[in-house]
């Protein structure tokens, strides 16, 4: 069975990611897309091979009739669910990048729609298919370390990733996306909820930003980074991010984070250098519009009684999930920074699983994404995948909430 696909929003997860996975998957043919910018759209329109005249560059002319059976939407957290009840509504079903929404109304309102006109939906969970986290998922089915107490999870955002995406980039404003924890955290809420096996019960939650504030700029520090005398200092620099950073790692012509600062492809060091002495990722990181956290600790407990810990910081030098599971009769540490998942059953040997040898981790998230591609398939096909809707909605109630508790003080919040 094949399936036609369109694309709503090129950007880093669209196009880059799903859109190349697709292309190149015998069973998907890429048909459709939109994207306001007009470089990315004509860039990826050639590499997908769709005709000009299947190309849109506002939603309003692409939502004029369904144009695929499938379609991708991976446009900013905001616009998810207006797209969604407008893509169910003309037939499509649809893989929808995560987060689907901060709000309960919202959510309310897309299951409703879901239900009315029946499509599939899909959400880009795609942890729950990296072989990491499904090593530990059977380990824990298994039994191995017996009845689960409590959960230790720990979201290292790292300090050049903090800078990116949260302070100059696409996320940084609570008002035009949403609360960090749901925007960074989906994935790991998610996870909670899916290896505790229940619905959440409560949720406290304390965080704030900081550090990326003006008052803490260093003394003489400009407004851009190629104007600052800390340019070949500061560990927030551009130039050190992105130029500096793109040289070390082999100057690869398409390569995240560089792709979203510049649509100009494929990379040079010009373009790059271009890009930060003109574009919003330039600015010094200290003076930007930014108003989310740099670190939130959130707690949870669920209805079947297993309790976990949560915690996102921007500070750290390394990137990657810390998670340790507690039971009864041992426990699992997955540390991807280590790339190993642990088995320390009580009394026994332990037990190293390397990440890297577990299965193919290439494709993005540790071999995430192209599981959730995989896993589209069959849902399309008629069997079920792991990340419903209605398996979504629980991990995004969780965040509301811990967001809720955060404006409160860190009090806590019921869920249902």
């Amino acid at each position: 069975m094949k399936f036609t696909v369109a694309i709503l929003g090129c950007g880093n997860r669209g196009a880059e990611t799903y859109g190349k996975l697709l292309f190149r998957e015998k069973n998907f043919t890429i048909v459709a897309l939109c994207e306001r910018d007009a470089e990315r759209l004509a860039h990826y329109g050639r590499q997908f091979s769709v005709p000009e005249q299947s190309r849109f560059a506002d939603e309003e002319t692409f939502f004029e009739k369904r144009r695929a059976d499938l379609l991708v939407i991976a446009t900013m957290d905001a616009d998810h669910v207006r797209q969604g009840i407008k893509a169910l509504s003309l037939g499509y079903d649809l893989l929808l990048e995560k987060p689907i929404s901060d709000k309960r109304e919202e959510l309310e309102s897309l299951l409703a729609a879901q239900k009315e006109y029946g499509g599939k939906v899909v959400v880009c969970h795609v942890l729950r298919y990296a072989p990491a986290f499904v090593k530990t998922a059977q380990l824990l089915k298994e039994g191995k370390i017996g009845k689960l107490v409590a959960i230790q999870a720990l979201e290292q955002v790292a300090y050049w990733h903090q800078a990116h995406s949260f302070v100059r980039g696409n996320w940084r404003s609570r008002e035009e996306t949403a609360p960090m924890i749901l925007a960074k955290c989906c994935h790991d809420l998610d996870l909670l909820q899916y290896y505790a096996g229940s619905r959440a019960k409560s949720v406290s939650s304390v965080g704030d930003l900081v550090w990326f504030r003006p008052e803490n700029a260093p003394e003489g520090a400009a407004a851009r980074c190629t104007e600052c005398r800390y340019i070949g200092t500061c560990p927030y620099s551009a130039e050190r991010i992105y130029v500096d950073q793109w040289k070390k790692n082999g100057q690869l012509p398409a390569v995240w984070p560089q792709i979203q600062i510049t649509s100009d492809y494929p990379l040079t060091e010009e373009k790059l250098e271009r890009a930060i002495r003109e574009g919003p990722y330039g600015r010094c990181a200290y003076r930007c519009d930014n108003d989310v956290v740099d670190h939130q600790l959130t707690e949870i407990v669920f209805e079947n009684g297993v309790k976990a810990t949560l915690t996102m910081t921007a500070f750290t030098a390394g990137i990657g999930r810390i998670m340790r599971f507690f039971g009864t009769l041992g426990e699992i540490v997955l540390n991807e920074e280590e790339d190993v998942v642990s088995y320390k059953p009580f009394g026994g040997e332990r037990e190293d699983f390397r990440i890297s040898a577990l299965g193919e981790i290439g494709s993005g998230h540790g071999g995430g994404d192209q599981g959730l591609v995989d896993t589209l398939y069959e849902v399309l096909c008629g069997r079920e995948g792991e990340t419903s809707l209605e398996r979504s909605v629980e991990s995004h109630l969780m965040a509301i909430c811990a967001e809720e508790s955060r404006l409160k003080g860190g009090s806590l919040v019921l869920v249902h």
